[in-house]
Parts: C-alpha cells; sequence; structure tokens
C-alpha cells in the first residue's frame, strides 16, 4: 500500500542522498509531504497552501534567516532543504528552526531539484490515486452486500477484509455481536471486552488501549443501535474511518430490512453456534472469547439445552417462523430471569437450542437450579397462549464449550423423546431420565425395531379390531402396574375372577404366557416401540 511520503522519506531518496544532505533540525521530519515547491523568493506566504517541502539554493536564507524561515512557519510548509555547496548556514539558521519546529537540511552538493519534484511527486500522486480506488472499491464492496442484503456478519467480515484489521460490531450493552477477524485470532482481542469497552466509551485510556480505538456508531443520530470499532491501531486513519463508515451505512440499511436490535443479538448467538456445529469455527481460544463477549458469563462449566413445544397444525412459514422467535424470547428471558446466562439458538420448528451458564454451577444445586428453570420456561410458554406442552431437555455439562455447543444435538434428542412420549412429567429431562424409552425413541424407525413390535402384537391388535375390545389397553395396564393383578383390578374397577379370565384370554390371543419374565419384557418393549412409532414424530432439522 502506497502511503503519503514525509519529509524523511525524501531526504532517504537517492537522488537527494547524492547531494550529502545535513538534517540541521530533526523536528517534524515525520511530517507529511503535500507537494514540492522549488523557489527562491523571499516570501512564500501568498504561495504556499500547507504542507509542502520547499528547495532553495539559500540566497534568502543566507540574506535573512529568521525572517526567511517565520515566513515558512508560517505558511505551514513541511520543511526546507537548501542547497549549499559553497557557503557556511548562519548559526542563527539553526535558532530559528528549532523555535518554529520546521525541519531544516542542507545539501553539500549540488542536485537537480526537478529530479526531486518529480520522484516525489509520482509518489504522492500514486498515493492519491491508490486512495481513490481503494474509496472505489469500498463503495462497490458494501453496495454489493446492501443490493444482495448481506448479513451482518458478511458486512463486518468485508470492513475487516478491505483493512486487513480486526473490526467488532458492539451493541450498547458493549456486547460483540459480530467479530470481522481479518485471519487473526480474535481470542487476545476479546479478552475481557465489555470491561474494556465501557472505559474506552468512559474516556478512559488503559496501557492497552494507549494506540487509540477509532469508534464509529451505528444508526442515526438519535437511534444509534450499536458501535463499529477498530481496537488496533490504524496504518492510516483516513482509510479505516472511511471504512467503518461505510460499513455502518450497510449495517443500518440492513437493520432496517430486518427485524431489531435484540434480533441482532440473537443472529449473533446462534451464528455463533452455527459456525461451530457446521465446523467453521474450531479454536477453542476464539469460540470462548466469542461467546464472553456476547454476554455468556464465565462459570467453568456450561449445560447443553433444548427446549422443544408445540405449537399446532401451522403451514404458514411466517406464522413459523414468528412462532419461533417467540419461543426463543420466552425462553430468554425464562434463563436470564432466572439469573442465568445463555446463548440461544432457533434449531428446527418448536425447537430452541442453547448453551447454559448456570449461576452456581460447582454447587450440588445443579438440579434445582434446573428444575426451578424448567419450571419457569413451562409457566411462561404456558401462559403465553400461542404454545403448548414445553419440555426441557438437557445433556451432561462440561467444561469446554467447543464439545458443549455439540452437545446440543444430545440433549434435542432428550427433549424429542421426552416430547413425544405420553405420560412423562418432569421440569426438565436428562438422558438417564429415558433410559429404555431414549434408545427406543432414537431407533423408532428402524424397520426390524417396528417389525419386532408387529410380530409381537399383531394377533392382539388384530383381535381388538375385529372384537372392538380394548386388549392393548388391558396388556399397558397389566404391564405398567407390574404384573400385580391385586392393583390391575383396583386400577380397572374389577373383580379379581373378571380380571383372571380378561387376563387367560388374553394369553391364548398372544400366545405367550403373561407369567413368563422374559414374555413380559419382550411384549413391555412392543408397547413402547408402538406408543413412540404413532405418537413420537422428530422435528425436521435444519
Amino acid at each position: 500500500m502506497s502511503v503519503i511520503p514525509t519529509v524523511g522519506d525524501v531526504i532517504g531518496l537517492s537522488v537527494v542522498q547524492a547531494g550529502r544532505p545535513t538534517v540541521i533540525n530533526e523536528q517534524g521530519l515525520d511530517g507529511p509531504v503535500r507537494w514540492v515547491h522549488v523557489s527562491d523568493v523571499a516570501d512564500l506566504t501568498d504561495l504556499l497552501q500547507g504542507g509542502e517541502l520547499v528547495l532553495t539554493t539559500g540566497r534568502e536564507l543566507l540574506r535573512s534567516p529568521r525572517d526567511y524561515l517565520h515566513g515558512l512557519a508560517r505558511a505551514r510548509a513541511a520543511g526546507v532543504v537548501v542547497e549549499l555547496t559553497d557557503q557556511a548556514l548562519p548559526e542563527e539558521a539553526a535558532r530559528v528552526a528549532h523555535e518554529e519546529g520546521l525541519p531544516l537540511v542542507v545539501l553539500q552538493r549540488v542536485i537537480r531539484f526537478v529530479e526531486v519534484t518529480e520522484e516525489v511527486h509520482r509518489m504522492i500522486v500514486a498515493n492519491q490515486y491508490e486512495q481513490v480506488d481503494f474509496a472505489r472499491r469500498a463503495h462497490e464492496v458494501f453496495t454489493e452486500l446492501t443490493m444482495t442484503r448481506a448479513s451482518i456478519d458478511d458486512i463486518v467480515q468485508a470492513a475487516a477484509g478491505l483493512l486487513g484489521e480486526p473490526i467488532v460490531l458492539e451493541d450498547l450493552g458493549h456486547r460483540a455481536l459480530s467479530i470481522g477477524d481479518a485471519g487473526k485470532s480474535v481470542a487476545p482481542l476479546l479478552n475481557d471486552w465489555g470491561r474494556r469497552s465501557r472505559m474506552h466509551a468512559a474516556g478512559r485510556r488503559e496501557k492497552e488501549l494507549e494506540g487509540g480505538w477509532i469508534v464509529t456508531p451505528v444508526g442515526p443520530m438519535n437511534e444509534v443501535w450499536a458501535r463499529l470499532i477498530a481496537p488496533t491501531p490504524p496504518a492510516d486513519l483516513d482509510r479505516t474511518s472511511m471504512v467503518l463508515e461505510r460499513a455502518a451505512q450497510a449495517l443500518a440499511m440492513h437493520r432496517m430490512a430486518e427485524k431489531g436490535r435484540a434480533d441482532v443479538e440473537h443472529r449473533a448467538q446462534a451464528g455463533l453456534i452455527d459456525d461451530v456445529l457446521r465446523g467453521r469455527a474450531t479454536n477453542g481460544q476464539d469460540v470462548f472469547a466469542r461467546a464472553l463477549a456476547l454476554g455468556l458469563d464465565d462459570s467453568g462449566e456450561y449445560v447443553p439445552a433444548t427446549v422443544r413445544a408445540d405449537y399446532g397444525v401451522v403451514d404458514n412459514d411466517q406464522m413459523i417462523e414468528r412462532l419461533n422467535t417467540r419461543l426463543r424470547d420466552l425462553v430468554t428471558h425464562a434463563v436470564r430471569g432466572s439469573g442465568h446466562t445463555g446463548l440461544f439458538s432457533i434449531r428446527a420448528r418448536g425447537e430452541v437450542g442453547m448453551i447454559i451458564a448456570l449461576r452456581t454451577p460447582r454447587d450440588g444445586d445443579r438440579h434445582a437450579l434446573l428444575d426451578a428453570l424448567g419450571q419457569r420456561i413451562a409457566r411462561d410458554v404456558k401462559h403465553d397462549g400461542h404454545l403448548a406442552d414445553p419440555v426441557l431437555g438437557v445433556a451432561e455439562p462440561v467444561k469446554d464449550l467447543v464439545v458443549c455447543i455439540k452437545s446440543i444435538d444430545r440433549s434435542a434428542h432428550v427433549a424429542d423423546v421426552a416430547h413425544s412420549t405420553p405420560g412423562l412429567r418432569a421440569p426438565y429431562f436428562r438422558a438417564s431420565d429415558l433410559r429404555l424409552r431414549g434408545l427406543i425413541a432414537s431407533l423408532r424407525d428402524d424397520r426390524r425395531l417396528q417389525s419386532f413390535a408387529e410380530s409381537e402384537l399383531q394377533a392382539l391388535m388384530l383381535d381388538d379390531i375385529e372384537k372392538g375390545d380394548s386388549g392393548i389397553d388391558l396388556l399397558r395396564a397389566f404391564l405398567e402396574t407390574g404384573a400385580n393383578k391385586s392393583v390391575l383390578a383396583k386400577r380397572l374397577h374389577m373383580s379379581r375372577p373378571a380380571l383372571y379370565a380378561r387376563l387367560n384370554e388374553l394369553e391364548r390371543t398372544l400366545g405367550v404366557s403373561l407369567l413368563d419374565s422374559e414374555s413380559r419384557t419382550s411384549l413391555h418393549v412392543a408397547m413402547l416401540i408402538l406408543d413412540a412409532s404413532s405418537t413420537g414424530q422428530s422435528p425436521r432439522r435444519r
């Protein structure tokens, strides 16, 4: 990348070095040179606009050093290079140059000033052309992203790619909603992000912030909803500011076309979860840093969880999306209202996956906390009136956040099985709570399993159809009471002789003895398969 040359850069050119330059005053050598002006005029005040490097043979400097250098300083010249081959520089010139902070360089040999102007002007024009070309490319990039309704992450990544440095989009709560990494690790950048960002916004500078952040608000002046931040010292301030402004405009347009600030936060959380599940984010430190910047507490261990709920027969895609969003918002509110933090993502129709950082994860209270959370989710969802039958399924807590996110599918399986199994009631479910039902539910679409259930129960099912009887219900009750005939008689409000007669008839239909434990086990498994096949339907995963 071309950069505008400084006075020091010009002095370092071979054409200037041929004149054996001696730097009399080093102040301002890092100042930019906007142009090169060759002149022996005594007063250049009306000829200079500021930022010019003056080349002179020194006639006026030798005649009146103070007046000449004062005039250059008033005209805001970048510096002066004087060619003195056979005369000494007056001592007063060095003192005045130092007083004015004006770079002063003396050449001991004659050089061609025209060669200096040509080379420097070529550098300046090349820099200006590159700046214009870069601005054009930035305009094209963000215009295309706006026209194609690209995601927030795409816009932030594009800004980072143009600058070659990480860019962070944060909300007004100082949560990092999106990070453009520019191919670099973001873990050090996001370390303790919330605190550092608040200190910067309050005007306090810590050692790690000495380089300065470049911050651009996102949204109209009276409706700012986020900040775009370049947290590393920019190589080109103007270029960085221009890119952030264009990115902020694209983000504002995106928000107008989409929903609201809360949705931006949830999209960022869902994006992180998807990045891990799809293998796009594999660096554990970066994932952890992004999660903390999105509001997840550093609790030491995390619980993968899923909430499943019903909302009846809805075929309209827009309505499904609204109900999914409503479920996600209710779950988010319940988790945060219980004092926990989390990351949330709509995984399928009527299904919200999440990572929960419990407020007291290492206490023996985990069961009580999840129990209370499950009850609150059930209460809030039912009270809403648009959703029904919420079920909270959890997988085993883990310390590694990447592993935890990948375990969301396990919690989804638990919630799916619990939701599709009649009679199960609990504030939340673990895999250990489902046991055989969970295994059957996971294999319920296997033809061999269905064939087994058919072979065990087909005779009874056909007999029920032929006689209009309820032998299946009798068998289920018999198995659920553990083959205890006395308990079964009370449950069915039947006399014991009548019950024995019904059970004998049931044995003849099935062709097996109900006193045989293996037969009862086979029949019980068959009944579970029948229940899972007739009532359980897995949600279609995205």
